[in-house]
Parts: C-alpha cells; structure tokens; sequence
C-alpha cells in the first residue's frame, strides 16, 4: 500500500481509503515516509496496538490503531517511559 496523505504527524491515510493513528513514541521513524514508501499492514500482538505498519524497504514497524480509536493510556505511558 501506498500513502495517500499524511498531513497531520498522528495519522496516515493509505490508499485503499484506511486511516490509522500512529503510536506517539514512533512518529519520528515516519519522518522519512514518502508517497512512494511501500507499506504493509500486519495485525499486532501487542496490547498497545491494533495494527502494525511495515515499510517495505527497511523492514520498520510503526505500531498503529484505526484512525478514530483510543490508546490505551496506562500501556502508552508505561511504553513511552521504557517499561
């Protein structure tokens, strides 16, 4: 897949019309994604996440809920914190 837009830092829309928020404590990873960046789309086992985004070229995993849902705080917080 393919990034349609991606014009607030927290959200991605792809092109097959799906909209995802990323995890705060990975926006800095996305810094480098183009239009043209190849992602994939994998469910997550974790319980911070949904979803993961995978860029294709270097194999990256950006954690991701749908656009619209909340984080889980107390797992946000203790991910952020190291822990």
């Amino acid at each position: 897949m393919k990034i349609r837009a991606h014009a607030e830092s927290h959200v991605v829309e792809l092109n097959d019309g799906s909209c995802w928020q990323i995890f705060p404590g990975d926006l800095a990873a996305t810094l480098s994604w183009k239009p043209e960046t190849d992602l994939h789309l994998e469910p997550s086992g974790d319980r911070i996440s949904s979803h993961v985004l995978v860029n294709a070229a270097d194999r990256s995993r950006i954690r991701v809920i749908a656009a619209g849902e909340a984080w889980p705080d107390g797992e946000v917080k203790k991910a952020l914190k190291g822990g």
